[in-house]
């Protein structure tokens, strides 16, 4: 296993060159993903490294910090190797747990045109066919379509829905990356289309027939929790930053960071990042401890660190000011990339209306 130095190491300062070419280094990827970095948290029975989730979330805050985009693959990852966990059968874990620690990678395809956050709406469809399943569908917005060996599709499978497991390889599977991403640029976000793709029945995961809900809530607490500590990541980015740059830039004869209004964007920005971190590391111990509020301390987590996120990079950029406007800045980059964790497995709005729920129940 790859330790934090050495992920540093590794990114260095290229992740702005990455972002800006919106494509990560292949070799780099498939290192990472071998020594499995991406999904820390699959069993060392399968070859993983084994982390709690506490573990996994500290590692995922790391890589958040160096580079949003190779932090969403290790969310993607993750959510697959899950989720293969979650509903797969003893043969199916055997067989692709492996694979995603030995340098596969796996992206998992939710969200459709007419159904993000409106999984009702969802119209691809997995259906059986004596010995094999056709998938027939499109999904947009996949992290890590483009760079994917295998991807988590999820549909509709008679009453209920199912999740298939569908190499890009596969004749009728079209990736097609989405342009000019706003953030996490070289995530590799593309659009999958499905046309009637024919596969062994082996492929399907074993949860076949479940509610939908039920399937799509297990993969994405575990992308919740995944974003909400790359989100602990980006805002300790933007602390190192911008406390180095208030310690160092003067302003009417003493440095920035002894005028007030400057100190209380630095002090927000502290108290954004342990708030977060605090969140982070409450759902971690639910999830590592078994217990039955994971999934609103996951949504809970999620919704406060990509808001802290997206607020405090705003702040670093005030801060800032024209030396973290340019586009490449790791302030700058942070600016966008958070943006887009408050859209992504669950929208901010989507996030309080679960979280009202939970409150009705538990408080009422």
């Amino acid at each position: 296993m790859i330790d934090h130095a050495e992920i540093t190491d590794l990114v260095g300062d290229q992740a702005d060159a990455w972002d800006r070419a919106g494509r990560l280094p292949l070799d780099l990827v498939g290192k990472l993903a071998a020594a499995g970095v991406l999904c820390p948290q699959v069993p060392a029975e399968y070859g993983g490294p084994g982390m709690s989730s506490l573990a996994a979330g500290e590692l995922t805050a790391h890589v958040g910090a160096l580079c949003s985009s190779l932090r969403s693959l290790m969310t993607s990852q993750g959510m697959a190797a899950w989720t293969i966990r979650r509903f797969g059968s003893t043969e199916q874990r055997a067989e692709y747990l492996p694979q995603l620690v030995s340098g596969q990678l796996a992206g998992v395809a939710f969200s459709e045109p007419e159904a993000g956050s409106d999984l009702s709406a969802m119209a691809t469809t997995i259906e059986r066919e004596g010995d094999h399943v056709v998938i027939t569908g499109g999904k947009v917005w996949v992290t890590g379509a483009t760079y994917a060996d295998l991807l988590i599709v999820f549909g509709r499978n008679g009453q209920g829905a199912a999740a298939v497991v569908v190499p890009t390889t596969t004749a009728g599977v079209t990736v097609t990356a989405v342009p000019d991403p706003m953030g996490c640029r070289a995530a590799g976000h593309a659009n999958v289309q499905l046309d009637s793709v024919r596969l062994p029945a082996d492929h399907l995961l074993s949860g076949a027939g479940l509610p939908l809900e039920w399937l799509v809530t297990s993969a994405l607490t575990y992308g919740r929790l995944s974003v909400a500590w790359g989100c602990v990541g980006i805002l300790r980015s933007c602390l190192t930053a911008t406390t180095k740059h208030a310690r160092t830039r003067h302003q009417f004869g003493k440095p920035l960071a002894e005028h007030q209004l400057v100190g209380r964007h630095v002090a927000e920005l502290l108290v954004a990042e342990q708030a977060a971190t605090r969140v982070c590391e409450h759902a971690s111990r639910c999830w590592d401890d078994g217990k039955p509020e994971l999934v609103p301390a996951a949504v809970l987590a999620k919704h406060l660190a990509a808001g802290n996120a997206a607020r405090g990079a705003a702040a670093a950029v005030q801060v800032m000011a024209s030396a973290g406007a340019l586009d490449g800045h790791p302030v700058a980059r942070a600016y966008r990339d958070a943006k887009l964790m408050e859209i992504i497995e669950g929208s901010n709005e989507i996030s309080q209306i679960l979280l009202a729920e939970h409150a009705m129940a538990v408080w009422a």
